[in-house]
């Protein structure tokens, strides 16, 4: 496990970066045609929207 120490600005500045690369790359999944890099895309969101909720969950 990998532990990083932000403050609350850099938290919020991450999360905000997480949330929009999270919306570009929802349309760049719907609009690959191999599915082999579907799949890789797919698996990148997965892992990204687990960091972003973990991040979402931490307190103050």
């Amino acid at each position: 496990m990998i532990q990083l120490d932000l403050n609350e600005t850099e938290k919020t500045y991450l999360i905000e970066a997480l949330e929009s690369y999270l919306s570009d790359l929802r349309y760049e999944i719907g609009d690959t045609d191999s599915q082999d890099f579907r799949d890789r895309l797919k698996a990148k969101k997965t892992a990204l929207e687990k960091t972003l909720t973990a991040l979402q969950q931490t307190g103050s």
